[in-house]
């Protein structure tokens, strides 16, 4: 399983598409096998889905994102597991047991009402 996790100083960042570079995490029975980080491409609506996908990426892991881009990730055949937080290394450690423990999104405050919110940004950070 290919992870993306968003990725900023060493911690889950807050909102996948504004975070400096993803951790990208190849797992396989319970163990890592390669990781290695790639810049962020740039935050424009649409974008990160598609290259994360193009990634081979199958989950993405934030603290947060828009409907919007949940909804481009599901399309894409991504699961986004949001409301994470910590250091990128323990998010990892507990993906590959299977323990990782996705919560709420602290994006998720009214954008998501069938109207989309933008492009996904939460305008608060």
């Amino acid at each position: 399983m290919r992870v993306a996790i968003a990725t900023d100083n060493g911690q889950v960042a807050a909102h996948f598409g504004r975070c400096p570079s993803y951790t990208i995490a190849e797992l396989e029975e319970g163990g890592l096998m390669e990781q290695r980080q790639v810049p962020n491409p740039g935050h424009e609506p649409g974008r990160i889905p598609r290259f994360l996908s193009d990634l081979g990426v199958q989950v993405i892991v934030s603290g947060g994102m828009g409907q919007r881009a949940m909804s481009l990730f599901e399309s894409l055949g991504i699961d986004a597991l949001i409301g994470v937080s910590g250091p990128v290394d323990a998010a990892i450690e507990q993906l590959a047991k299977g323990d990782l423990k996705a919560g709420g999104s602290p994006c998720d405050h009214g954008h998501d009402h069938g109207h989309g919110g933008g492009h996904g940004d939460c305008g608060h950070h």
